[in-house]
């Protein structure tokens, strides 16, 4: 049965994007079934694998208000690695739509269930916000929440909020649900800041924040303008290796053991 992880921070900006689709390809790299969810109406991880948001005919939007099952519209992608469940803008009237539907919170855990053992992993890509789409995606977080957050100041600002919100859907809908980790983002080791940032993440997520630290890098942000995973667009940058490396963490802390590849991509 695939795990299911969702990447969830209510701020924008933090690297979540980013790390749904470099975590996913580099976790494809090392053999694993990996499906990439875009719960956002922006669309942001479609765009960034090469697919125009406007041309999606189908994906989140249908799935979530039952017009589609899930399974025929992934789109496969073997040169990354990867297969995604693309998102269009008419994502965002699922949340006016879905107040009127029965169990609106989990009908995206309720459609996952007949494809999860189809997957390793499926890692769910949230919108910055606290809304139904979020919720959503928390509920069907099966294995847990992975928590993006920027190495700056006012990264730190929302995190009181969003552990609340993940200890109201523990009381209401989904008393398992846990922190699978917090990624530190956009890390620039030339600041005190950064590192205080780092501290204190550590600090209020103690035990449960990723050894691993991605760097703030060009490369990585040039990256999705190519419609590219940094894995193929920038393979021996440092960003890509530090994804590499957050990838074998995340294998390593769910006990799957894999040898480290002779070869970059």
């Amino acid at each position: 049965m695939g795990r299911i992880y969702t990447l969830v921070n209510q701020k924008g900006g933090v690297g979540k994007t980013t790390t749904a689709i470099n975590l996913g390809a580099y976790l494809g790299y090392y053999g694993q079934r990996v499906l990439l969810i875009d719960l956002d109406p922006q669309a942001n991880a479609t765009s960034c694998l090469g697919v125009d948001k406007k041309t999606v005919r189908a994906g989140t939007y249908e799935v979530l208000i039952g017009a589609a099952s899930i399974s025929p519209l992934i789109l496969h992608n073997p040169r990354f690695k990867l297969s995604l469940l693309p998102s269009s803008p008419a994502l965002a009237g699922a949340e006016v739509e879905l107040i009127e539907i029965e169990e609106r919170e989990s009908r995206l855990w309720k459609a996952l269930q007949g494809i999860r053992d189809r997957y390793d992993y499926i890692l769910i890509d949230c919108p910055p916000s606290l809304s139904i789409l979020t919720v959503n995606g928390i509920i069907a977080a099966r294995n847990g929440v992975i928590i993006p957050v920027q190495c700056e100041y006012l990264a730190l600002e929302g995190l009181g909020q969003l552990s609340q919100t993940l200890q109201r859907v523990r009381n209401t809908f989904f008393a398992e649900l846990a922190v699978r980790g917090v990624v530190l983002t956009m890390f620039d080791g030339r600041t005190k800041l950064a590192t205080d940032v780092v501290r204190e993440v550590r600090r209020f997520f103690p035990g449960q924040v990723f050894q691993i630290i991605i760097p703030r890098s060009v490369r990585l942000a040039e990256a999705p303008s190519y419609g590219q995973p940094i894995s193929i667009y920038a393979p021996e940058s440092n960003a890509a290796k530090a994804y590499q490396a957050l990838a074998r963490e995340t294998l390593e802390g769910d006990g799957i053991h894999i040898p480290i590849p002779e070869v970059a991509i």
